[in-house]
């Protein structure tokens, strides 16, 4: 499988971005261990990380370049929070099962699954291949689907520990706007995200009674390596931004702090929520002059 994060790229700045100081995170979720798939890069590393400031230990996952996972791991460590990589392909029901009993065994147990993973493989819809699209759901639908299944499985297992959450377990599923948002040219993307949608509800209203937790977050158009060329010039900056009524690009630690606080038991009483991120990109701005 190839991996969709790239290195990261600069990211240069732009006049008319709001960059607030980085918020103070406080240990809300020490000693509950967390496993975060596609974490060497974009949105998983920053939830990675941000989990780690929020008092977690964290699974790295990651498909291809172990070093970029190594690094993020590294950086987890030097908070004074443990962390380790472990490669899976998640769409491979084997590998999953493998990094769960691995993350498990080093652990002890999770108590936060984050079922980040993804990738798009773009075409006009009569080119597109069934290995394209195959592909794509097979790693944005169907690896959430296997890596939330062992998540509940553990959660079940060990039941509420009261002295660390008042939850058994909290599943977040990385979702997009475009599980909303129709996008001609991506349907094979847009459909494996709507299904994630429906994944999510159907799982959170069938483990509510065991204090699970399932949420998700869908992010709009966030600065990372997968959507470089929406905003790495100043021009296709202004062009993103007439999508974007916020009039700014998203930060991945937007994504964290959406994160930490799903996971955290200030969020108790949400399940089966999708938590839109997205400087009010569902807002249909093309609308707000009357259409």
């Amino acid at each position: 499988m190839t991996d969709i994060h790239p290195k990261e790229p600069d990211a240069p700045a732009r006049p008319d971005d709001t960059r607030l100081p980085r918020p103070v995170v406080y240990p809300v979720l020490e000693n509950q261990p967390a496993l975060v798939t596609g974490a060497n890069s974009g949105l998983g590393k920053a939830v990675a990380v941000g989990l780690a400031r929020a008092g977690a230990d964290v699974i790295v996952n990651y498909v291809t370049d172990p070093a970029a996972a190594e690094e993020v791991a590294h950086e987890i460590e030097a908070m004074g929070r443990r962390a380790i990589a472990l490669q899976a392909d998640v769409s491979d029901e084997t590998a999953v099962q493998r990094m769960f009993a691995q993350a498990i065994d080093h652990f002890g147990t999770l108590h936060v699954v984050v079922s980040n993973a993804g990738l798009q493989r773009d075409s006009p819809y009569d080119e597109m291949t069934l290995e394209q699209w195959n592909t794509v759901i097979g790693v944005n639908l169907t690896g959430q689907f296997l890596c939330t299944r062992e998540a509940v499985r553990e959660f079940k297992r060990r039941g509420v520990d009261r002295n660390l959450s008042v939850a058994a377990g909290k599943i977040i599923c990385m979702s997009s706007v475009h599980q909303q948002i129709p996008w001609a040219g991506h349907a094979n993307y847009a459909a494996s995200k709507g299904g994630v949608m429906l994944l999510m509800k159907s799982l959170a209203q069938e483990m509510a009674p065991y204090r699970i937790r399932v949420n998700s977050i869908a992010p709009g158009a966030i600065r990372t390596p997968i959507n470089t060329s929406a905003w790495s010039t100043e021009e296709a900056y202004a062009d993103l931004m007439t999508l974007v009524p916020y009039k700014r690009i998203g930060e991945p630690d937007d994504i964290a702090q959406a994160a930490i606080w799903l996971a955290s038991d200030a969020a108790d009483y949400v399940t089966g929520a999708t938590l839109f991120v997205d400087g009010g990109m569902t807002l249909y701005p093309g609308f707000a002059t009357g259409g």
